[in-house]
């Protein structure tokens, strides 16, 4: 008989305790089936959704537009296209809207969370009673994942102090790959793994659209090697078209030429293709230019110009984006998923933008505060818009170009220009017969849960995670994929931005436009009440474009809308109705920066939200930086990024150098002329000029205490130097702030010595 050794028997001895242990605890065989794997139902698709933003129902190809969109253009040809199909009309609402199967105010993001504010409906966080479709399938056995733009976790929780709970890995999705806010550079994005800030993979052609699709195939092969028996749900949300506008040269250039007829022009035309295509009605009536949006023949040859370069740079910044979809729907094909997945494609999670205003911008973070940069600096930067210097919007001519043939554009939720966009929904083993067709149902992003839900055979959840579930207020459309005239399964809906609203029920839509203009975002605009805003309504049945208004015809009809708004708006909880632009003053939101005067950080405080950052605009203040090292290099602290921003940072020669930019309209360089080792303490001091937003002052670089440079800025930003970046220490995320010297990792990172503190103290 083999002998056991001393190691042999305390193993034993462990296994037989931890045996009688299971028995004792009343455990039994079957409860060994809680660690099989779980199963979902039998065929189930694969589930994958893309969203783009801020297209435009006009702008590409497959639906009578301008923009090549090959991808899309293919799938519509594998599946159907959807010409009534609509969203909130602004970014965040469509996206809490879309994942949840609720209206926007029921999840409580009824507002873009970047106006976030304390009312309810509008505070800008998910509530737990409308779960995810990626919670509900990642417990029914799916794998989930979500690449690109999220913009559904509110700023004061996007820090690394957290809490999680509303970040993609907090609700529902096992894989987060992007960028969290409104908008990111393109090319130096500020990314995301899971919740841990990174920085984009290294090499000189980089740009997001083309990484975000390769992660997801990257993902998609990495769980479906380990676990081929499971479906996935990948949810794929490219910054793109949003801006900043940037794309190579090359993308751009394709399109010389395409719109120097200007944007009245190119609405015509692309109602005269929707109507070839078969998009629109035959009888659809082109709705006019608002008189608050200058004709082209109204601009000078230079503006013409210039303008004509912005709407290529969108355009072959849309063609790059589609053309990464198909890499995606050539991956599924090659690895034969593609049959069984349903794929459902929106080009656009609201109309397209209008955030250029009406000259457009090659740096629109500054224009959209209310610094603007000249015709002329324009006209010297035409041949770089697009590229790693800029960060340009288009005219909002363009923007009114693209979603015709309706009014107005992105925001205005109470136009079609504002919420209908295009979409093509594949599914080949469950439409092959039908592919290549047209649907007309009325259908809304809140759809689109419930109709996963129908496809996969799950009911909706009545709790999730221990809590009750509010009812879907979206409802499946499988049966139009099925039939052409599939009875209407949305009867109604409503919508409401920034107080723009509407209301749609069976063929009628009642639509009160809020006064505000959508480009003037970034402006102080005095509120206006609702009540003086005047409602006009349309039969969508005879009136594809919402041209005719029959408000004094049909009084009648037009008060049956009223009160209906009135209804699900009280049940929804958002009465009495506010422009949540104006709301976010008057209730503000929590701000990790609050009642505080003095800032201490440490090297790896990153990824702190410029706006929950220490609060430096408009007023004087002092940086301190303390650190030892006998060749220390790299960032000490900086906020913002390339097109605007600022970096105190030590260069190649431990010599301090502190480098400030206010968009298109200033900047300065400070540098010691001394390399600094050992311990050493390093202060900046801003004397703020006074007298109102976004004035000039002196900054002032000291050396322990000894003044080294010093210079004039002229203007300093309103509110912000970026919507996406962030304040970092001892690290620059995304875009680079400062002129860092060549060849150094990407953010520049502090090393060589050690950064004891950054102390940021207002005055």
């Amino acid at each position: 008989m083999r002998q056991i050794s001393a190691r042999g028997w305390r193993s034993a001895v462990i296994l037989f305790l931890q045996g009688f242990a299971f028995l004792a605890s009343g455990s039994s065989v079957a409860d060994s089936e809680s660690m099989s794997l779980s199963k979902v139902p039998a065929g189930a698709p694969n589930v994958v959704i893309v969203l783009l933003d801020d297209v435009g129902f006009s702008a590409t190809s497959t639906f009578g537009g301008p923009v090549k969109t090959p991808a899309l253009d293919a799938l519509a040809k594998e599946g159907l296209r959807y010409n009534r199909f609509h969203t909130t009309a602004i970014c965040s609402p469509t996206r809490a809207s879309l994942l949840t199967g609720r209206d926007s105010h029921a999840t409580n993001v009824g507002t873009v969370l970047n106006t976030a504010n304390a009312l309810p409906g509008y505070q800008g966080m998910l509530r737990a009673e409308t779960a995810t479709i990626a919670e509900v399938l990642r417990q029914n056995g799916y794998a989930t994942a979500a690449f690109g733009k999220w913009h559904l976790a509110p700023t004061w929780e996007t820090s690394q102090a957290g809490p999680f709970d509303r970040w993609p890995t907090g609700v529902g999705f096992d894989k987060f790959y992007g960028f969290l806010g409104g908008e990111t550079d393109q090319y130096e994005p500020t990314l995301y793994d899971g919740t841990r800030p990174i920085h984009r993979p290294p090499g000189d052609n980089y740009h997001l659209s083309e990484d975000i699709v390769e992660q997801a195939v990257r993902w998609v092969d990495a769980t479906q090697g380990a676990r081929p028996d499971k479906p996935f749900f990948l949810y794929l949300a490219p910054g793109a078209t949003h801006a900043p506008l940037q794309v190579a040269k090359p993308w751009i250039d394709k399109y010389n030429g395409a719109f120097d007829g200007g944007w009245d022009v190119l609405r015509e035309a692309n109602l005269a293709r929707q109507k070839a295509l078969g998009i629109v009605p035959a009888d659809t009536v082109l709705t006019p230019r608002p008189a608050q949006m200058p004709a082209w023949d109204s601009l000078s040859e230079d503006q013409q110009r210039v303008s004509a370069r912005f709407m290529q740079t969108y355009a072959g910044f849309l063609e790059h984006t589609d053309v990464q979809i198909g890499r995606l729907i050539q991956s599924l094909k090659q690895r034969s998923q593609f049959d069984n997945t349903l794929f459902v494609y929106i080009a656009g999670d609201n109309g397209s933008g209008s955030a250029g205003g009406p000259m457009g911008s090659i740096n629109y973070a500054g224009a959209l505060q209310g610094l603007p940069e000249t015709l002329q600096q324009q006209l010297a930067a035409i041949d770089t818009l697009g590229d790693k210097q800029s960060f340009p919007q288009y005219p909002v001519g363009w923007g009114w170009a693209l979603t015709s043939p309706f009014q107005w554009v992105k925001q205005v939720a109470s136009h079609l220009g504002g919420t209908r966009v295009g979409t093509v929904i594949s599914w080949p083993r469950k439409i092959s017969k039908q592919a290549g067709g047209l649907r007309s149902q009325f259908a809304h992003v809140n759809d689109i849960v419930p109709t996963i839900l129908d496809a996969i055979g799950l009911e909706a959840p009545e709790t999730v995670n221990g809590v009750a579930q509010l009812p879907m207020d979206g409802s499946s459309l499988l049966a139009s994929l099925s039939e052409a005239n599939a009875a209407e399964h949305h009867p109604k809906q409503l919508f409401e931005v920034y107080g723009h609203r509407a209301m749609y029920h069976r063929g009628w839509m009642a639509s009160a436009f809020h006064q505000r203009l959508p480009w003037s975002v970034g402006v102080a605009v005095p509120p206006t009440p609702m009540e003086d805003d005047r409602w006009e309504l349309y039969h969508l049945d005879t009136d594809y474009s919402q041209s005719k208004d029959l408000a004094e015809t049909h009084p009648q009809k037009l008060a049956e809308l009223q009160a209906m708004f009135r209804e699900d708006a009280a049940r929804l909880g958002i009465l009495p109705l506010r422009s949540a632009m104006d709301a976010m003053h008057q209730y503000p939101p929590p701000n990790l920066a609050a009642g505080r005067k003095e800032f201490t950080y440490r090297a790896g405080a990153v990824g702190i939200p410029e706006n929950n950052a220490p609060p430096i605009k408009n007023r004087s203040w002092s940086l301190h930086a303390r650190w030892t090292g006998d060749a220390p290099r790299g960032v000490l602290a900086t906020m913002g990024g390339t097109v605007g921003g600022w970096s105190l940072y030590l260069d190649g020669k431990s010599r301090p150098v502190f480098h400030y930019k206010t968009f298109e309209r200033d900047q300065i360089t400070l540098q010691g002329k001394r390399s600094l080792h050992g311990e050493q303490h390093l202060s900046l001091v801003f004397d703020y000029d006074g007298g109102g937003y976004a004035r000039g002052g002196v900054f002032t670089l000291r050396v322990n205490g000894k003044p080294v440079d010093s210079g004039r800025i002229g203007v300093t930003p309103p509110s912000y130097f970026s919507i996406d970046e962030t304040f970092d220490v001892g690290l620059d995320t995304g875009s680079p702030a400062g002129t860092y010297p060549p060849d150094t990792p990407l953010g520049y990172p502090f090393n060589g010595g050690i950064l004891d503190t950054v102390t940021i103290q207002l005055n």
